[in-house]
């Protein structure tokens, strides 16, 4: 017996989108049908009529409880779980991608069930990619293949310690191989945060020099040459191992979405994500008085790159839309404007699907099935979810957002729920979630949240292999 239909609403679904009747029994849905064919008998019926209808967005990239040094030397840590995925959920998101950080004297699996303690609370569901850092020890490289069987088949990488203080991060290219070859014979994927360290440290030492050390001075550290110097770097090794997907993470310019394209068109197995941050704002916003509130890692870049992302999401270069969550008051972001000093990350779960909605469908034409794709399917695809996660189908849980795309709202930070400030004040969105569904419990309703703060779980994952042969999403 249903326990809840959603109709009259137009749905995105695997098949295309159309006009149907949404059956779900306890957490999945069960049954698809032909618009007003399907019996609700005492089943809960929510009207989406003019509205649409997708898949909860999963964004593969959210930091929670992440590190942050003072000015003083000291560590302050960026918001956890529970009020990033707050946010999250009121913006349309049901799943998010954090990362377990394994550091020197923990198993894999102590960094998973860490960081699995911090998450027992939180408004979404949740899945975890395995950090490792630095020089990465065999015996640690052999634990890979519990973790990936373990449902945690995704591991993140950096080629750079991103800040002249934040030694000890960066993974050299012997260890990135040895790694790159147990994910792929064991059925994982490398998440790599891909720039290159030696320009990188080299900038920051010459601009302090040249006493050019203000932010609007960081996309010269975090240039558009070290993305695509690293990038064609990481996927020229890849290439000399079989079955090596890769994952990279956060695309800021032309030249790394480029490089993708050129990867996925020789056939390997590569995909890569973009922020809507760097597909809405420039390097120009490093200028203003403000300007450190709007800089992650690595830096924004110019409008041809920013145009090249759009263009990278609509032909398929660029698989998904992440954030890059990293959670701060804005005193914490406005603290210092010096390029060693400056925090990177910012708050962007809750905008994420109306500012892809916005700009991608509103303003550019993306086609609903595309949307879809960048904000939730593709993710689960690459990452192991799919078809439990990302998909509006029979067997998928039941993360619905019922969507109202006739909204016109300014966004203020006073009405958002992930901090004090966003990038995006004063931005007007077309669109906004109505109804949100986390496995078949409505958890908000017209912005009043209802689910409680223990709903998420985590969910276990397996690649398919397909996503190893060959550029499958």
């Amino acid at each position: 017996m249903l326990d809840l239909v959603i109709r009259g609403g137009q749905v995105v679904s695997p098949a295309g989108v159309g006009m149907w009747d949404i059956g779900i029994e306890g957490e999945r849905i069960v049954v698809l049908a032909a618009a007003g064919t399907l019996t609700a008998d005492n089943a809960r019926v929510l009207d989406a009529t003019g509205k649409l209808v997708i898949p909860g967005g999963i964004d593969p990239h959210v930091h929670t409880g992440w590190p942050i040094p003072t000015l003083d030397g000291g560590v302050m840590l960026s918001a956890g779980p529970g009020q990033v995925s707050r946010a999250a959920i009121h913006g349309g998101t049901t799943t998010l991608v954090d990362f377990a950080v394994w550091e020197p004297g923990l198993t894999l699996s102590d960094a998973i069930g860490q960081k699995q303690d911090v998450w027992r609370e939180s408004y979404t569901d949740y899945a975890l990619h395995v950090m490792l850092q630095g020089a990465v020890a065999p015996e640690v490289i052999a634990q890979m293949p519990e973790a990936i069987s373990g449902g945690f088949p995704s591991f993140k990488i950096f080629t750079t310690d991103v800040r002249p203080h934040g030694k000890g991060r960066m993974i050299r290219l012997g260890h990135l191989w040895a790694i790159m070859e147990s994910a792929a014979k064991h059925g994982g994927v490398l998440a790599i945060h891909a720039e290159d360290d030696d320009l990188v440290m080299y900038m920051y030492e010459r601009l302090e020099r040249e006493g050019r050390t203000d932010i609007q001075h960081m996309p010269l550290v975090h240039s558009i040459m070290s993305e695509d110097i690293s990038f064609r770097r990481v996927l020229r090794l890849a290439r000399y191992v079989p079955g090596a997907a890769v994952y990279l993470v956060h695309v800021s310019s032309k030249a790394g979405t480029d490089a993708v394209a050129e990867a996925r068109a020789d056939g390997l197995p590569v995909y890569a994500e973009t922020l809507h941050h760097y597909a809405t704002f420039t390097a120009e916003a490093y200028l203003r008085p403000d300007g450190v509130i709007f800089h992650t890692y690595p830096s924004l870049k110019h409008d041809e790159d920013r145009r090249r992302l759009w263009s990278g999401l609509r032909d398929g270069s660029l698989a998904t839309v992440a954030t890059d969550e990293l959670c701060t008051p804005r005193a914490i972001k406005l603290r210092s404007r010096h390029i060693a000093d400056a925090t990177g990350g910012h708050v962007g779960v809750e905008t994420r699907m109306p500012i892809i909605y916005t700009e991608g469908v509103s303003k550019r034409g993306m086609s609903l099935e595309r949307f879809v794709a960048v904000t939730s399917t593709n993710a689960a695809k690459i990452l192991g979810l799919y078809p439990k996660k990302g998909a509006i189908a029979t067997g998928s849980d039941a993360d619905i957002v019922i969507f109202d795309s006739a909204v016109r709202r300014t966004l203020s930070s006073a009405d958002l729920h992930g901090s004090d400030y966003s990038a995006w004040d004063g931005w007007e969105v077309h669109g906004w979630p109505e109804t949100v569904l986390l496995r078949g419990k409505v958890v908000v309703d017209h912005g009043k949240l209802l689910g409680g703060s223990g709903t998420g779980r985590n969910v276990p994952r397996k690649l398919a292999v397909a996503l190893q042969n060959g550029p499958a999403v």
